[in-house]
């Protein structure tokens, strides 16, 4: 998947979609859990964050054994931190599964 500069087109994609109903997250949040980690989206107020998991398909960072498993390390202290940590596919973004699950993480939608 492409990127704009560390910020995929996945991630403008959700973005877009989170306008019309979702407060403003903050974006490659960075936070202190273990270790200094950025999230692609937060709200912080709610400890409620996403990452887009793009290049499923193309052998990407995320499904490399290394990446992986900083992956999972990273959801895992963000979770005994108390962080509710969504992780979304290019396919869910694209469809608006994610905005969906948002929606009802941040109770914008019952």
């Amino acid at each position: 998947m492409s990127t704009l500069g560390k910020v995929s087109l996945l991630e403008e994609l959700f973005a877009e979609h989170l306008k019309k109903r979702c407060p403003t997250p903050e974006r490659q949040y960075k936070c202190v859990i273990g270790r200094r980690y950025a999230f692609d989206f937060a709200w912080p107020e709610f400890m409620v964050a996403v990452e887009i998991q793009g290049g499923q398909w193309v052998e990407g960072r995320h499904n490399r054994p290394e990446g992986y498993e900083e992956d999972c390390t990273k959801s895992n202290l963000a979770t005994l931190a108390g962080w509710r940590v969504y992780r979304f596919t290019g396919r869910q973004v694209s469809i608006g599964e994610a905005k969906d699950f948002i929606e009802k993480a941040l109770g914008v939608v019952p």
